[in-house]
């Protein structure tokens, strides 16, 4: 898995946040889901599955970023 995050070009990675991270763009999803997690609110089903969608590309992000750095201090 991490060989197919280190290979998976940041172009897709960054399109990827850009559409479906973001989406709908007016607000973005993933900044409703993260306020009503830091109130508590975050309780039915579909609420967590659209924060585990429009989040998974930003956690992509991150991790890319994170092997990118590690490797390039080798």
């Amino acid at each position: 898995m991490i060989n197919f995050i280190e290979n998976l070009p940041w172009s897709v990675v960054i399109v990827l946040c850009l559409t479906l991270g973001l989406a709908p763009f007016a607000p973005p999803h993933l900044i409703e889901k993260l306020q009503m997690l830091l109130k508590g609110d975050l309780k039915r089903l579909i609420d967590w599955a659209d924060l585990l969608m429009h989040g998974a590309p930003w956690m992509l992000l991150l991790v890319k970023a994170g092997l990118s750095f590690k490797g390039g201090n080798s």
